[in-house]
């Protein structure tokens, strides 16, 4: 497994910024399987975007979770940004986060390495702060990703519109989150193809009043949500991380081996 950790400048953030990466490589399994032929002109991996929650940062999963050894088991790449707490929102005044991680961050990594650009090869998934996150990247951009994943969706859902005092980051927030209420709606009646959605949270978690209006208002729209409430967990990596196992092995629709071409 190479783990990939790259500090570049951003067109979208206007500023340098870190992701890291974890793209699998010649294995232990390749070895006893026999394989030589690793390494193929052409060939791609799938992909999951993978965002973290608040005050965190692209390192998280790293620190955290068993995310390398998964990525590196099912032959998946799986990328990690950084939101520097900006709730992954696009700024009239300022950074633009979504753009940076639906956009440009896809531009610059396939043109790079070898990461697959088809629909069904990409997922986005992530917890608390990035739940949200990237339930909003997948209805802005349901041409892009084929799962969405969400853990334990922070304090603020993305379908629970209270907030905070006028001009506050979380009342900023709160109007991004209505216009994205609106387009998961518009995305259904345009017929436009939708991301299937597998939320989960801990049955002690804070957010799982939230994140189950989440799922009532997706479901109610007509999208495909898989719901799974654990007992026993809070708001933890201990949850998240056998989420991640459980999502990379069972729920994604992973193919556990590269691309490789025909």
């Amino acid at each position: 497994m190479a783990v990939i950790k790259m500090n570049f400048l951003s067109q979208c953030l206007g500023m340098q910024t870190n992701v890291t990466i974890c793209l699998p490589s010649y294995s232990f399994k390749d070895r006893m399987d026999g394989r030589e032929d690793v390494y193929v002109p052409g060939m791609k991996y799938q992909v999951l975007w993978l965002l973290h929650g608040g005050s965190g940062d692209d390192s998280d999963y790293l620190h955290f979770s068993n995310i390398t050894r998964y990525a590196d088991d099912h032959k998946l790449a799986v990328v990690m940004p950084c939101d520097y707490n900006m709730y992954y929102a696009d700024y009239d005044d300022g950074a633009k986060y979504m753009s940076f991680i639906a956009v440009e961050l896809p531009k610059m990594l396939r043109a790079i390495l070898p990461l697959s650009d088809k629909r069904e090869d990409n997922f986005i998934g992530g917890l608390s702060m990035g739940s949200v996150g990237c339930q909003k990247i997948a209805i802005n951009y349901p041409e892009q990703y084929s799962v969405c994943l969400g853990m334990s969706a922070g304090g603020l859902s993305p379908f629970n519109t209270s907030r905070g005092g006028g001009g506050s980051m979380i009342h900023r927030e709160g109007a991004h989150i209505e216009e994205t209420m609106e387009l998961a709606k518009k995305n259904v009646e345009d017929g436009k193809e939708l991301p299937k959605f597998f939320m989960t949270w801990g049955d002690q978690d804070f957010t799982r009043e939230g994140h189950q209006k989440s799922c009532d208002y997706l479901r109610e729209l007509g999208y495909d949500v898989y719901q799974e409430v654990v007992p026993g967990y809070g708001h933890e990596w201990d949850f998240w991380d056998l989420t991640l196992r459980k999502a990379i092995s069972e729920w994604l629709p992973i193919r556990h081996s590269v691309i490789y071409p025909e």
